[in-house]
């Protein structure tokens, strides 16, 4: 599996998975352009799984600008969850 989503007052979260290659190109971007024709939502979220996407990675987030600009919807990126110590508050 190369991405996941959740539709969400009409909000659809998606979720590369991992960074990917040139073979999940296709499939990412072909499994977010029926998402988004499924769904029809008010607005895409997509979620990087690192802070250095490959250039497969950039290229299917172009092509879902593409198809969000050419609908009508915006678009938020955001990049990796952060787990660990870093990612808790500091200590008053």
């Amino acid at each position: 599996m190369l991405i996941s989503h959740v539709f969400e007052d009409r909000v659809l979260h998606v979720t590369l998975l991992r960074d990917l290659d040139v073979a999940g190109r296709a499939a990412a971007a072909l499994h977010i352009e029926t998402l988004l024709s499924a769904h029809c939502p008010r607005h895409v979220r997509i979620q990087l799984p690192t802070t250095d996407p490959s250039p497969a990675s950039l290229s299917v987030l172009a092509r879902a600008r593409r198809l969000c600009e050419g609908l009508g919807v915006p678009l938020s990126v955001v990049g990796p969850v952060r787990i660990g110590p870093r990612a808790r508050p500091a200590a008053a």
